[in-house]
């Protein structure tokens, strides 16, 4: 797409993410600082900032209970669902909701939720990219947004992956696939 005017994409840092969360990240309270520095990068810059966010239902199709890979997390209105309170996300970041139907499960931020037809119409051609998990949700986001032709920028310190063993070849790997480390 050639570069052109950008846009902050933060996945999915909500509470049953994050430290004491039903399903939280190992080193999650550690991306706080970098998240918040890009946000306020963003605004200063007038890039929109869009945060995306698991949004279940009740007898979600991805929880253990119903044969899924994940114990309950981030069912809509509760509050492991709701974005963690360190994040300092402005009023005006537009909320991108994922994983919304019973039977269907939802781990980029582009699955579903014409994310891609947002930023086109906006003319956004680069993405830079933090939040959780970097083994999940954060590399299905990366990969369906190369494969949708943006220019992506992995936050590296803004996000943390649920098998910290695996991070170096998670990082290797979106590299490879065309993503720039930052």
């Amino acid at each position: 797409m050639g570069t052109g005017p950008n846009a902050l994409l933060l996945v999915d840092v909500q509470y049953d993410f994050c430290e004491g969360g039903s399903l939280a990240v190992p080193g999650s309270d550690e991306i706080f600082p970098a998240i918040n520095q890009w946000i306020g990068k963003a605004q200063e810059a007038g890039w929109p900032i869009l945060a995306s966010r698991d949004w279940h239902t009740v007898d979600h199709i991805s929880f253990s209970d119903r044969g899924g890979p994940w114990p309950v997390h981030c069912v809509q209105d509760t509050p492991g669902a709701e974005f963690h309170r360190k994040m300092e996300l402005p009023d005006s970041a537009i909320r991108v909701s994922k994983g919304t139907a019973f039977d269907t499960d939802a781990y980029s931020a582009f699955d579903g939720t014409q994310l891609d037809s947002y930023l086109r119409r906006h003319g956004i051609h680069r993405l830079f990219v933090a939040g959780l998990a970097l083994d999940v949700c954060v590399k299905a986001t990366v990969r369906d947004a190369l494969k949708l032709g943006f220019e992506v920028e992995l936050i590296t310190s803004g996000t943390r992956a649920v098998k910290t063993d695996e991070a170096p070849a998670v990082f290797e790997q979106l590299e490879e696939e065309g993503a720039e480390l930052c």
